[in-house]
């Protein structure tokens, strides 16, 4: 049996070599069913739903994370080293930090700022520059410009901290031009960077700092198609 001690697989080959990773377990229990031909199911340990399936005749698989550079940490880390994944696409939600983004928006991290102190194992002379594989940016911008998705490409920020004792810190990134935050992308591209491999992160806006809109938990789990689109297409 091939497992680790957060992923366990029954046997080889049934994850491929190109995943789509939300965070929430049930968004990817929808992604499976909703796309993918012939699903199924390869890890259910802690309930982190992994599943992989055709699209378009492509193998693919999805499997939610959890929240946090931590979680994601862990299983990117699983999923290159021991299965030999080598396409990893962080399909997620945010919250805008900018005053022209909408529920709904579909942004792409073409750089992931953050607030963490994950790179710190790597002992660099400096701060490290968290970014996207630009092979899979350029096609997810290419797959959004032909299906008529407007995206928005640019700085996000992976924020270690959901409720910061100082409510105000974001505008401070605003200013710098960040687009918005999540939780995840910076500890997915640095172990996509260390290891040779790709990744991306396409974020759908689920919350609005500046106007305080909000979507609710249903419609995150299965309301943010378009940038699912998005990512299958990269298989």
């Amino acid at each position: 049996m091939n497992k680790t001690p957060h992923i366990e697989v029954d046997k080889e080959g049934v994850i491929a070599e190109t995943i789509l990773l939300p965070g929430d377990p049930l968004r990817a229990k929808f992604i499976a069913e909703t796309y993918l031909e012939n699903p199924v199911r390869f890890n259910a340990v802690r309930n982190a739903f992994g599943y992989t399936g055709t699209y378009k005749g492509k193998n693919v698989s999805v499997m939610g994370t959890g929240m946090g550079m931590p979680s994601i940490g862990i299983y990117s880390f699983e999923l290159i080293h021991t299965y030999g994944v080598k396409n990893l696409i962080r399909v997620g939600s945010c919250g805008a930090f900018q005053e022209h983004l909408n529920l709904y928006d579909i942004l792409i991290g073409m750089a992931a700022s953050t607030n963490s102190n994950f790179a710190s194992q790597y002992g660099l002379p400096g701060s490290f520059a968290p970014t996207a594989s630009w092979t899979l940016l350029k096609k997810a911008v290419d797959v959004a410009e032909e299906k008529g998705y407007p995206v928005y490409v640019g700085n996000i920020l992976s924020s270690d901290i959901f409720y910061d004792d100082n409510p105000d810190v974001w505008k401070k990134w605003a200013n710098m031009g960040v687009l918005g935050v999540e939780m995840e992308a910076a500890a997915l591209y640095m172990n996509a960077a260390r290891a040779g491999v790709n990744a991306l992160c396409i974020l759908t806006v689920s919350d609005s700092l500046v106007t305080h809109e909000l979507t609710t938990s249903e419609e995150r789990q299965t309301a943010f198609t378009k940038m699912m689109e998005i990512a299958l297409e990269l298989a």
